[in-house]
């Protein structure tokens, strides 16, 4: 049988991939690199050239194979695809350990590391060196033989559980929908919401309107339905998803599964010598310490709590006079706060929808990285695809082509929900002098088009996009070819923000908006009136936003920090006290976040969502600059590209951020820019 994924492809062939190929070729390519670096150790190879550069070849082929498999089960997930998938991790795992626990390949680097060839590498060479030495004893290259056989034990282990944990959010996600046939108890939902629901269920075989637990449909009912049963209704399903709790309680319960993840890092962290698992995931952080961690977050709570009861207040009375509540029950919170943002403003996110058609919004974001960055991005018909919405694209800089990606918008069944950038391809010198250029898959969960119109955007989504589109910009335009610290390799978690969250600045400003926007049916652009009234409400309760997010870091690097795997019950415990502590809002008793918080237990995330926020003020800072010298400042733009994006991960973050700005991060520009400071 022809196997597609032991197969050279300059783009992996879709339309070919079976799950019964992932497997044979996961195991052939693991069995033969192994076979290969032996070789390469028993020819006594102690050089770049000989050992390094050939293991990366290798490595980057092992990669495009099981890329490929992981990004399908994410995005076209079926029972035979995610068997396949999960029986490739734990051996991805084992594969991993076995290299970062072989002695000859590291007395083979170490020699590298301590010969004259090291100075005359370049410094991307000598990062990726550095970094490969400090891997080696992050994978418990000092341990005694029966402490590596169980740290990669431990390893194999994770690789599973992450695996289930993301497997029952999604199983749970689709397992709950209700349908409706009265449309008079849809009160408030605008017409977009209700065509969408009523093509889901059509899709379906049913008649009616069909909501479910995916983004595009549950956000709407909580945001605009008068029904507040049904928002209860949806919001108890939503938040009590692979619980213990809610309409399928216990059927995918990942409560197990977390105090496992938990106990296992835990017991990781302290064979290497750490006293938890925070101090082993800032081995390989920008920030120092556990300590300076929890400063920064605590420093931020102080900065924006008090605001946060301010705004909160303000909701409370909005809604006890003008709906004569007397409480602000959790489903219950985003409806009045859309209301009370039409009050104050005169705006809502469907009166934008008309002008952000996502056909426009991604033309405008690409005349955005024009004006910034002088990029020519073009689309391409004849790539193959996963799935007829995937578009795709290429990235031209001086007429040279320098990156290609795929963009994957819409909400479907069997995707995984959220929003993310993952790498295809990594910038690099092949074995033959050729360079492979870097490839980017894009991924969001929008409402897909309706009734024959384009998808018309929230706001919101326009940021999201934008986002994702940074952090894709952050791994293609890199200028390194050594592919351990090309593009997003080899960078620092809480770094690897900054770009993303950089891009979003021009989501907010008025000549970016300008053709960024365009009515779906006429063209024109937003109508001043109504994109001042957007400006305005820039900052709408950013202070209970960012409360909200320092709550999930300080419940995550806590948790890391603190777990105790004898108190099974100290996760809701935990998040119990930080919400005490930081949160404004009440929480329903039934809620169960924690069990849906993929990022933090089945994505990268684990003691590290405190980086949203610290790149955040990375970002925001740099920004700064922007709007000193002018938003679309050419000799701006080159800076930031030749100091940030071209550099991947072969300076330390800081380096590069003092090199664009000429000194170190201050959190003041972030909190200036969310409204908290003046």
């Amino acid at each position: 049988m022809n196997n597609p994924l032991l197969e050279t492809h300059e783009l992996p062939p879709f339309d070919l991939i079976k799950p019964e190929h992932v497997l044979p070729a996961i195991e052939t390519r693991l069995a033969a690199n192994l076979r290969a670096i032996d070789e390469l150790l028993d020819a006594g190879q102690t050089t770049w050239s000989g050992l390094v550069s050939v293991i990366e070849q290798m490595e980057d082929e092992l990669r495009q194979a099981y890329s490929a498999v992981g990004h399908m089960n994410a995005v076209v997930n079926t029972p035979e695809l995610r068997e396949a998938w999960n029986g490739c991790l734990p051996r991805l795992s084992e594969y991993e350990t076995a290299l970062g626990q072989n002695p000859r390949l590291f007395k083979a680097y170490e020699a590298i590391a301590a010969s004259a060839e090291y100075a005359q590498l370049g410094k991307a060479e000598r990062k990726a060196l550095d970094n490969a030495l400090r891997d080696f004893r992050l994978s418990g290259i000092d341990l005694p033989r029966e402490q590596q056989q169980r740290f990669a034990e431990i390893g194999k282990r994770l690789a599973a559980l992450s695996g289930q944990f993301n497997d029952n959010v999604l199983d749970a996600t689709m397992a709950w929908s209700k349908l409706i046939s009265d449309e008079s108890e849809l009160a408030g939902l605008p017409a977009s919401a209700l065509a969408l629901a009523s093509q889901t269920a059509e899709q379906r075989g049913e008649q009616g309107y069909l909501f479910t637990l995916e983004f595009p449909s549950y956000m709407p009912v909580l945001t605009y339905c008068e029904n507040q049963p049904l928002r209860r209704e949806m919001y108890e399903a939503y938040v009590t998803r692979a619980s213990d709790l809610g309409p399928n309680a216990g059927q995918w319960d990942n409560s197990q599964v977390m105090t496992e993840i938990l106990t296992l890092e835990k017991e990781k962290a302290r064979l290497l010598g750490f006293d938890n698992y925070a101090e082993l995931s800032l081995a390989t952080k920008m920030a120092q310490s556990t300590d300076q961690v929890l400063t920064f977050l605590d420093d931020l709570a102080s900065h924006a709590k008090p605001a946060a009861v301010t705004e909160f207040d303000e909701l409370c009375e909005f809604a006890r006079t003008t709906f004569g509540a007397a409480d602000i029950n959790p489903w219950d919170l985003g409806f009045y706060a859309e209301k009370l943002k039409e009050s104050k403003f005169s705006v809502s996110d469907e009166a934008l929808r008309p002008y952000l058609p996502a056909p426009t919004v991604i033309l405008g974001m690409f005349e955005v990285v024009k004006r910034l960055f002088d990029l020519e991005i073009v689309q391409v018909e004849d790539i193959k695809t996963w799935h007829p919405d995937v578009t795709t694209y290429n990235i031209f800089k001086n007429g040279a082509l320098i990156a290609r990606f795929y963009l994957d918008l819409y909400a479907r069944q069997h995707k995984q929900g959220g929003a993310w950038m993952d790498d295809c391809r990594v910038r690099r010198r092949r074995a033959d002098g050729s360079l492979q250029l870097p490839v980017a898959y894009l991924t969001c969960n929008f409402s897909a088009p309706v009734g024959g119109q384009p998808a018309l955007l929230t706001h919101d989504e326009v940021v999201t996009l934008f986002h994702e589109f940074g952090h894709g910009l952050h791994h293609m335009l890199t200028r390194v070819a050594c592919a351990d610290v090309s593009g997003i390799n080899g960078v620092a978690w809480d770094a690897v923000e900054l770009p993303s969250q950089f891009m979003e600045n021009w989501c907010w400003q008025e000549e970016a908006l300008a053709f960024i926007s365009g009515h779906y049916e006429t063209g024109e652009p937003l109508p001043t009136a109504l994109l001042q009234k957007v400006l305005a409400a820039k900052n709408f309760q950013s202070a209970m936003q960012m409360v909200r997010q320092v709550e999930f870091s300080l419940f995550d690097f806590r948790l890391r920090c603190e777990f105790d795997p004898t108190q099974p019950q100290q996760i809701q415990s935990l998040l119990d006290e930080v919400r005490s502590r930081v949160a404004v809002t009440q929480t329903a008793p039934f809620n169960r976040f924690q069990h849906g918080f993929g990022h933090i237990f089945g994505g990268g995330y684990a003691a590290g969502y405190y980086s949203y926020k610290w790149a955040e003020v990375l970002s925001a800072d740099a920004f700064s600059r922007f709007q000193q010298e002018g938003i679309f400042n050419r000799q701006t733009g080159e800076k930031f590209l030749a100091t940030i994006l071209e550099q991947g991960g072969s300076e330390a973050p800081m380096d590069m951020f003092v090199a664009f700005m000429g000194r170190e991060p201050e959190i003041t520009a972030l909190l200036r820019q969310e409204g908290i400071l003046d």
